[in-house]
């Protein structure tokens, strides 16, 4: 049976004590009823995993010492959705927690032309992330950054050989591969535009920056099962590198 798995921002070396903050505590005494001599797991999101046990079960300071300390390594690939905001905040907040749970691991929110400005609630939206990743059990918390225009991004974006850049669009005016076709790079980054798609001024700056043209597939998505589906193809498709 697995160990309950808990974020802590706290690290420390094999031996030491920790005390854990008080709605972490709560679940797990009160909650998930542990008891001392009882042991869990605990990650900072940076890809260190603890194994501890509880020395003190108090239900709102609860104190763990750590038995094992272990360094997951990072995800052979990288993959970065840099992704339109929604007027729905719950549909963005749904991609990211998918997007966690597949192993991206940076996402851009972008102000494109036809985005619909919502309020950007930076510490909900992490907490949901943290969420995703204890829920799939993964040591990496993908980096969330704040809401930049899309020009702007664009610009930020490395070239690298080893990096593989890419705008999906509906335009078909525009020749565009099918993403599950697309050779695999250790470091990805594709570009999901708003409701509406990207404006075709948007397109052709992205092709000027180097951005390769990609389709998801037969039908119109939704902006954030857009999202989705690429994670889930760039991922597939880097799976398939490594172990074939």
């Amino acid at each position: 049976m697995q160990l309950p798995f808990f974020y802590t921002d706290q690290i420390a070396e094999t031996g030491a004590s920790l005390t854990l903050n008080e709605e972490t505590s709560k679940h797990i005494i009160s909650v998930l009823r542990m008891k001392q001599g009882e042991q869990l797991h605990l990650t900072d999101g940076k890809g260190t995993l603890l194994t501890v046990e509880i020395a003190n079960d108090h239900k709102k300071r609860c104190e763990v010492i750590i038995k094992t300390t272990n360094k997951q390594p990072r995800l052979t690939t990288t993959v970065t959705i840099a992704i339109s905001l929604l007027k729905n905040a719950s549909r963005f907040e749904w991609f990211l927690e998918k997007a966690t749970e597949i192993g991206v691991m940076e996402i851009v929110p972008l102000l494109c032309d036809r985005t619909e400005r919502q309020h950007f609630r930076k510490e909900r939206m992490e907490a949901l992330l943290i969420s995703a990743m204890l829920q799939s059990r993964q040591c990496w918390l993908p980096e969330l950054h704040e809401p930049i225009k899309y020009s702007e991004y664009l610009n930020a974006v490395p070239d690298s050989s080893d990096h593989q850049k890419l705008i999906a669009h509906c335009d078909e005016l525009n020749s565009r591969n099918s993403l599950s076709t697309i050779k695999a790079f250790n470091y990805s980054t594709i570009l999901i535009g708003p409701e509406g798609d990207f404006s075709s001024e948007e397109i052709q700056l992205a092709l000027d920056h180097k951005f390769s043209p990609v389709s998801l597939g037969e039908t119109r998505l939704r902006t954030e099962t857009a999202g989705i589906v690429a994670a889930a193809l760039l991922k597939l498709s880097n799976s398939k590198k490594h172990h074939g």
